[in-house]
C-alpha cells in the first residue's frame, strides 16, 4: 500500500440481508484482510458490536454508525425511504452523500436502494435512469447484463444510455479494451421484436459504440458479446432463471452421483473440476451488482448474500472507486457526443 494514500471508505448497510447482520459483519472482516479500506457499518450498534465480538483481530478500520430503523424486504421502496429516515440503508447512503464515505453497499430491499440512492445522490449528467448491471459467466470469460431490475418500464433512450454505462464498466473494471454491445431480443434480425426494441436497436446502431446487433437468450453465455442491454423486467427474469438453472443443474448432478457407486468414485477424481465449475457459476464470486447511473459508486447485493459475497462486493466497490468509474461513464458519453 502506498504511504499517504487515503483508504477507501465503504458505507455498508449492515441490516439489509436476509440473515443480517452476520453476513455483513463477516464480509467486512474478510474484506479487510484483502483490501486496504475502512468500512462503516450502518445499523443497530448493540447488535453490530455483538456480532463483531465473535471475531478476533484488529478492527480499527471498522466503524459503526448507529441506525435505529430497518427497511424490510416487503416494504414499499418509495414510502419506506421517505418514512424511515434513520434506516440503516438511508444512513449509509447519506454517508456517501455527505462525503464521509466513497461508496455504498446494500444487500437489502433493491427497490428501496435504487430509490434512496437516486433521490439522495442524483444521477450522472446525461443519464435519465439508473440501471443495475450484473456479471454473468460465458464460454469466453464474462459479460455484463444491464438492466436487471432498476427500471422495468424504460424508454429506448434509457437502454441506449445503459450501453454507454456498460461499456465504461467493462473497460475500467473488467479490463476489456473495446467491449462489444448487444441488445437482448427474441431474434438476431433487426426486424424482430417490439417497436420499443426496434427503436432501441436503431439508437444503438447509430451510437458510435461497438454494437453487434440483437442477441438471443441462447447467445448470452456464448461470450461473443461483452455488454448486453435490456429492460429491467426482462433482465431480472433472465437473471433469476440463470440462477435457478445453475442451482438445479448442480442438484441434479449431486442426486445422480449419490445413486451410483462408480459415480461417487468418479466424483472424487473430478472434485477439483466440480469446485472450478461451482466457482464459475456462483454469483457470490462477483458479490454484487453495480447500480450504474447514480452519482456515486453503489453496489446492490443479493438478499441471501453470504459473508464471501459481501467481501467480494466490497472488493468490486473498492476497484470502482479506484478507477473513478463515475467519471469514466461521463467520459464515454462526452467522447461519443452524447
Amino acid at each position: 500500500m502506498n504511504v499517504g494514500v487515503p483508504k477507501i471508505r465503504i458505507a455498508l448497510d449492515a441490516m439489509g440481508s436476509d440473515l443480517s447482520p452476520g453476513p455483513e459483519v463477516g464480509g467486512a472482516v474478510l474484506a479487510l484482510k484483502e483490501n486496504p479500506c475502512q468500512i462503516i457499518l450502518a445499523g443497530d450498534e448493540a447488535r453490530l458490536k455483538t456480532e463483531l465480538s465473535k471475531y478476533k483481530g484488529d478492527f480499527s478500520d471498522i466503524k459503526i454508525q448507529h441506525a435505529s430503523e430497518v427497511i424490510e424486504m416487503n416494504d414499499s421502496p418509495a414510502t419506506s425511504v421517505r418514512r424511515k429516515k434513520d434506516s440503516s440503508m438511508s444512513v449509509a447512503v447519506n454517508l456517501l452523500k455527505k462525503g464521509e464515505a466513497d461508496c455504498f453497499i446494500s444487500a437489502g430491499n433493491t427497490g428501496a436502494a435504487v430509490c434512496a440512492t437516486t433521490l439522495n445522490l442524483g444521477l450522472i449528467p446525461g443519464i435519465e435512469r439508473p440501471g443495475i448491471a450484473t456479471i454473468l459467466p460465458t464460454l469466453k470469460g464474462s459479460c455484463l447484463l444491464i438492466d436487471v431490475g432498476a427500471n422495468i418500464d424504460p424508454k429506448p433512450i434509457h437502454l441506449f444510455q445503459y450501453g454507454f454505462m456498460g461499456v465504461a464498466y467493462s473497460k475500467y473494471i473488467l479490463g476489456k479494451q473495446n467491449p462489444v454491445v448487444g441488445l437482448l431480443n427474441i431474434g438476431e434480425e433487426e426486424t424482430k421484436g417490439t417497436d420499443f426494441i426496434k427503436e432501441t436497436c436503431q439508437l444503438l446502431k447509430n451510437s458510435g459504440l461497438n454494437f453487434s446487433g440483437n442477441v438471443e437468450g441462447r447467445g448470452i453465455f456464448v461470450g461473443d458479446t461483452d455488454v448486453i442491454v435490456c429492460d429491467g423486467f426482462l433482465g431480472n427474469v433472465t437473471l433469476k432463471v440463470t440462477e435457478s438453472v445453475a442451482y438445479t443443474f448442480a442438484e441434479f448432478l449431486r442426486r445422480n452421483i449419490k445413486k451410483r457407486f462408480m459415480a461417487k468414485v468418479g466424483a472424487l477424481f473430478l472434485r477439483s473440476a466440480f469446485q472450478g465449475l461451482k466457482k464459475q457459476i456462483d454469483y457470490a464470486e462477483y458479490g454484487g451488482a453495480p447500480l450504474l447511473g447514480v452519482n456515486g459508486v453503489c453496489v446492490i447485493c443479493h438478499g441471501s448474500s453470504s459473508s464471501g459475497a459481501i467481501k467480494n462486493a466490497i472488493r468490486f466497490a473498492v476497484e470502482s472507486v479506484r478507477q473513478n468509474l463515475t467519471f469514466h461513464i461521463q467520459e464515454e458519453l462526452i467522447k461519443l457526443g452524447h
